[in-house]
């Protein structure tokens, strides 16, 4: 049984990786992630604007940081960081 659920999870991240080769997802979350880190090095205009960002994040409703959580997790087909969303 547990060889099963192996060969599942592993069957279900070949299904997800050959679903997103013609995808631009990945490109789009890279980017989505970099903006932060460059602003870093902006100086402390751009730090304010990073801050201010993770303030308004943290206090936006757990459903919907969950659900940010899980659609970077699908996006980049990491089952463990939808865990650790999922159980935060």
């Amino acid at each position: 049984m547990k060889q099963k659920q192996i060969t599942g999870e592993i069957d279900w991240d070949i299904a997800a990786i050959k679903a997103t080769e013609n995808s631009w997802k990945d490109e789009w979350i890279t980017l989505l992630f970099s903006v932060p880190l460059i602003l870093a090095f902006c100086g402390e205009w751009g730090n304010e604007i990073v801050t201010a960002g993770f303030i308004a994040l943290e206090v936006m409703p757990m459903w919907y940081q969950v659900a940010l959580g899980g659609i970077v997790s699908a996006s980049i087909g990491m089952r463990s960081v939808s865990k650790f969303f999922g159980k935060k």
